[in-house]
């Protein structure tokens, strides 16, 4: 039997920068901060990298289209000399899967070079771009982080600190944005007054490293120091770290889905550990959703804590039923739904060993589109199982996101058009309970400052008038 999986959400990307203030070659850092950040985006990465000591303009760029290990080899890493340098690892929600759109950006102005990394999606790029357009802008990209970097170089021009720079182009943009800056002298991080996406700063000798998530300063032995908070910019020169908060906001909207599936289950988030917030999920569901069941299964990867959560507090005892073929990428991750199609057959295999003849309660984070979680549920049942009941560790989705998550139109959404009772048939479970959206909060330990739009309509921004991501329905 070949497995299945449903084709999941994709995450814009992840971003990773970091400045050795001993002179050090950084390239090497930035690939392994990559690496652990591939579950973010798998369409295409790139680095840039430049020395401090030299001339304004001495950048050294590689990116390309896929993997990060298919991009860069170590030949092209010991070429990357420079000891300051921001990577990324990208999946489109907003501009075309193309190779110009890859990242980081590095802008040559007057002032030298400014190469920028940006997590998440702004909602008045439309805009933006159309008033830089006419007022002689020439773009080199469709992506919304373009838009960011040409405000910066900009407002550049008329102050005499890059920070400044990027305090004022947030003034102007609207949305999420975690971004990590390199200029010639200086490392700034910055991230949206909301907090939509996950940011930290991290320490390791004399270098200082800023990162999407807190996995990726543990995978190149980097000491976490602290997260970057919602409307704050850090600035790393020479003397050290300096911090503005004066764009700081009264209301945060962290993303809660993060919590739920995008991050890797050991990185840490605004004080909360993403892996017990998974477990909680689990405990909840078990809680909401009880069944008579012999063996508890979470679907791979994201879906395990969860069900370890579900079993602890139901009683039920927790087993492995799919077998993941680790060399196929995120499925969610491919644009196009043929792309998708073509990868969840080679992903899973049931181990009819461990479901055959039994009661299988089945554990997963979401069901978006809903095109193969009929065919999972029958792969189990294919395998022996004589009950197959789904359990989601979220709510509904119901609306698209807007804030750097690929969640589609409302009509691509099976729960906006069907109650649960329907999904439950068209997938042909037995049974099917998602977590209460009351409850959500209990997963990062009563912090009532997240966005949970995607599943109540209750969006922290007005939506855009037109969409940059091309699925915009009204």
């Amino acid at each position: 039997m070949s497995g299945v999986e449903e084709p999941k959400l994709g995450e814009e990307c992840g971003v990773f920068g970091m400045y050795d203030l001993d002179g050090n070659d950084v390239a090497s850092t930035i690939y392994y901060g990559l690496f652990s950040l591939q579950h973010r985006g798998q369409e295409s990465c790139g680095i840039a990298v430049s020395r401090t000591d030299g001339p304004p303009r001495n950048s050294n760029v590689c990116k390309g289209m896929g993997l990060v290990n298919e991009v860069f080899d170590a030949e092209a890493i010991e070429k990357m000399q420079g000891d300051i340098g921001v990577g990324h690892v990208r999946y489109s929600t907003a501009g075309a899967s193309v190779a110009e759109n890859t990242q980081p950006l590095v802008l040559n102005y007057i002032k030298g070079t400014l190469s920028l990394a940006h997590n998440g999606n702004l909602i008045n790029a439309v805009e933006l771009r159309q008033k830089l357009e006419l007022s002689g802008a020439i773009f080199q990209t469709s992506i919304d982080s373009e838009v960011i970097a040409y405000l910066i170089a900009r407002e550049r021009l008329n102050v005499g600190k890059v920070e400044e720079a990027v305090k004022r182009a947030m003034e102007k943009i609207k949305g999420a944005y975690s971004i990590v800056i390199a200029s010639p002298r200086k490392l700034i991080g910055v991230r949206d007054p909301f907090g939509f996406r996950p940011l930290c700063i991290g320490k390791r000798d004399n270098a200082y490293i800023i990162a999407s998530e807190s996995c990726a300063l543990d995978t190149v032995g980097a000491e976490f120091i602290r997260d970057i908070e919602p409307g704050e910019i850090v600035t790393i020169t020479s003397e050290g770290i300096k911090s503005d908060k004066s764009m700081s906001g009264d209301k945060c909207a962290k993303c809660i889905f993060e919590y739920i599936y995008f991050s890797r289950p050991d990185s840490y988030m605004d004080g909360v550990c993403v892996y017990s917030s998974r477990i909680t999920a689990g405990k909840i569901l078990a809680q909401q959703h009880p069944v008579d069941a012999d063996i508890v299964v979470g679907v791979p990867e994201s879906g395990n804590a969860a069900a370890m959560g579900y079993a602890m507090e139901s009683g039920i005892p927790y087993g492995t039923a799919f077998i993941k073929n680790s060399y196929v990428g995120r499925t969610f991750i491919k644009p196009k739904q043929s792309a998708r199609e073509s990868s969840v057959m080679v992903k899973l295999n049931v181990l009819r060993e461990v479901v055959n003849d039994k009661r299988v309660v089945m554990i997963d984070d979401s069901i978006v589109r809903g095109t193969t979680s009929d065919r999972i549920v029958k792969a189990l049942k294919d395998a022996g199982a004589k009950e197959v009941h789904v359990r989601i560790s979220s709510p509904p989705f119901l609306y698209p996101c807007y804030f750097g998550t690929d969640i589609p139109s409302s009509r691509q959404l099976i729960a906006h058009n069907h109650s649960i009772d329907e999904i439950c048939e068209l997938i042909g479970a037995d049974s099917l309970g998602y977590l209460d959206i009351n409850r959500l909060d209990e997963l990062i330990d009563g912090d009532k400052g997240y966005c949970n739009a995607c599943f109540s309509g209750n969006y922290p921004l007005d939506p855009p008038k037109e969409d940059i991501r091309g699925d915009y329905e009204k």
